[in-house]
Formats: C-alpha cells, structure tokens, sequence
C-alpha cells in the first residue's frame, strides 16, 4: 500500500512537532501519524472527526482558518493534535489541550483537554488513549501542576485507564440560542 500522507515538513503546524512525546509516537499504530493541526486540515476532514462529539456546522475554509490563525496567534496556549491515517491523508483523531495560567499556586497553570473524537472506524486502535497522552504529556512539558477534562458518566471508565480520577463536579450554564458569529479577522 502507498502512503498519501503529506510530510509534517511540508505543512504549516499549529506548533513545533518536537512537543509531542516520542513515547506516545513510539506506540501509535503503524497505519496512522500524529502530529500538531495543520492549516490546511480544514480539508482533511477536521470538522467531520469533530462532528462524533456533537452537532459541527461548517463556517467555510475561510472563517476556519480565521480561527486556526486566531488561536495560533495566542502563543503557549492552545495545542491541538490530530491524527491522520497514512493511507488517505485524512484526520481519524483529534484532541486538544489549552493552557490555563493562573494567579495561585505560585502563578500555575493547569491543562485542560476539550475534543477528544477519534472517528468511529478508527476506533479500537487506542486512538484515544493516544491522543490523551500526548495532550497529558503537552500539558505536563509546559510546567502544568493539574490537567483536567469533563466527560460523560459512559467515559469514565476510559478516563480512568488513561490515569485520570473522577474529581468533583462539572457545572454548566450555556448561553440563549442565537445566530453564531463569524470570527473576528
């Protein structure tokens, strides 16, 4: 079989592929690559992945890379990853890590990991586990005291394998329904 993958060299990454863990590569199944989002994943299937979460509506490859720069720009902040089959060049698994700097813990920060989605026929190849673990491992390299997620009661178990422990409770209040804005340029 031939690989399609394009070259990590020949992307523009969302931040320095040196930041994911050799250990967590060394591991990863042979017929996939890991590596940071890159600029033109809008047509790898970025959003597609996404959707195994929750309803995605498509803001057009424009307003996609409006955010990808948007949240580039934010430096030592965001690191999401993906991961992509070798054979189509097409994104099965993505993540995200965010850094949180705070005013305790002698000025800490804590990682908190949001959009966990591995595409249902890519699962059972610990994708997931993966994914978890190179966001652990970002978050944990860039000085963090805690990493955090939110799951549902059925992931719990998943978490807990991936060494997370339930830890008290999430609260949410989400705003009145209204017409999304496109991002600000």
């Amino acid at each position: 079989m031939s690989s399609k993958l394009t070259p990590d060299n020949d992307l523009e990454l969302f931040f320095s592929a040196d930041l994911i863990p050799d250990q967590v590569k060394a591991q990863l199944h042979p017929d996939v690559h890991l590596r940071p989002l890159a600029s033109t994943d809008y047509h790898r299937g970025h959003l597609a992945v996404l959707s195994v979460l929750t309803v995605v509506s498509d803001p057009g490859e424009s307003n996609w890379l409006v955010q990808y720069h948007s949240m580039r720009a934010a430096s030592k902040t965001y690191y999401p990853i993906v991961i992509v089959s070798k054979q189509t060049d097409q994104i099965v698994g993505v993540g995200c890590v965010f850094i949180e700097r705070k005013f305790l813990r002698g000025l800490g920060s804590v990682g908190h990991i949001e959009d966990i989605a591995v595409d249902k026929s890519q699962q059972g190849k610990k994708l997931g586990l993966r994914i978890i673990q190179t966001l652990t491992g970002i978050s944990e390299n860039s000085g963090c005291y805690k990493t955090i997620l939110n799951c549902s009661d059925e992931n719990i178990p998943f978490y807990e394998k991936c060494g997370y422990q339930k830890k008290e409770n999430e609260m949410a209040k989400y705003a009145p329904e209204r017409a999304q804005p496109s991002p600000r340029l």
